[in-house]
């Protein structure tokens, strides 16, 4: 008799898993009953961060918040910077939702990150209720792949996401992280208006950091219509990938092309690459360097020319 299989339907991956197997996010299994979460209530990682290191750059800046990870990814992407916890399974520290919700009481909130947070999905739902219940926000940074119905539970419990774009070809989603650049434009698309929106695109030397590529995708999140920021990053080899760490004056030719489309883009993992400008005057409104900020702006607008500052918190 074949053995019992059961589809997951978490996200678009769709693993179809016998009995005792687990899906390619290696936490969510098969034990007889459906797939289920096999990391809930397990942590895999937390610490206190600068909001700034998400990262989210118009978001309460300056501030703290606790942030927290399970193990498991459903990427498999090959320069994964936190591929410990991410490409593995391991027993975590076991955590309740409260516990999760009392911790976030000493900073913003509680921000679920670090690995692949939308495989602890039952997680994030129990626990963010409890967040903002205690006046803390919720934020989110995910590679956005989930299925649609369980994205739509999700987003009216977040406050903050900064999604990763690691490319705009389905060539490379297929070639280095074994998904698909559709599965994530439909999660900004769906984000975008309903909550504070950044984007991250790491820059990996010959393979997304083509000029056509950049400019096609800054349009593409221009033509969104919503207020975001986005932050082309900076690489440097990790896990399975040895190409060379990005070149600092392609990055800055990238960020030149990327701001003609739109007005908050940040070179990451660049001295001086995180200066917000305004975009009616070019007047330095807030200033970041390793995390120390020096917010000029006066209750949220520019100080030379008034312009109000996308952002929330300013």
């Amino acid at each position: 008799m074949e053995a019992m299989t059961a589809s997951c339907l978490l996200c678009p991956q769709h693993c179809q898993l016998r009995m005792g197997q687990v899906g390619r996010c290696k936490v969510r299994g098969n034990q007889g009953e459906g797939v289920q979460a096999l990391n809930y209530g397990e942590v895999a990682s937390w610490h206190l961060d600068p909001i700034e290191k998400k990262p989210l750059y118009h978001f309460y800046p300056g501030s703290w918040i606790f942030s927290v990870a399970g193990f498991g990814c459903n990427l498999s992407c090959t320069f994964c910077q936190n591929h410990e916890i991410s490409q593995i399974r391991k027993i975590g520290v076991g955590v309740t939702p409260e516990e999760l919700a009392r911790q976030a009481q000493r900073s913003l909130g509680l921000c679920f990150t670090y690995s692949e947070p939308l495989t602890w999905f039952e997680m994030i739902r129990d626990t963010a209720p409890l967040v903002r219940k205690n006046g803390g926000k919720v934020v989110l940074v995910s590679n956005g792949i989930i299925a649609p119905r369980f994205l739509e539970e999700l987003i009216p419990l977040i406050d903050a996401v900064n999604i990763d774009i690691k490319a705009f070809t389905e060539e490379f989603y297929q070639k280095y992280c074994g998904g698909k650049l559709s599965w994530v434009l439909e999660t900004v698309e769906r984000l975008a208006g309903r909550v504070h929106l950044e984007v991250t695109t790491l820059i990996i030397p010959e393979a997304n950091d083509s000029p056509a590529e950049i400019k096609e995708l800054a349009q593409w999140l221009r033509r969104l219509n919503t207020p975001l920021a986005w932050h082309l990053s900076r690489y440097f080899p990790a896990y399975k990938l040895h190409t060379p760490p990005t070149d600092r004056v392609k990055l800055l030719k990238l960020w030149e092309l990327a701001k003609e489309e739109l007005p908050y883009v940040y070179m990451g993992n660049v001295s001086g690459g995180g200066t917000t400008f305004c975009p009616q005057c070019g007047k330095a409104v807030i200033l970041r360097e390793n995390y120390e900020i020096q917010n000029l702006s006066a209750k949220g607008k520019c100080p030379s020319c008034g312009k109000e500052i996308f952002g929330v918190g300013l």
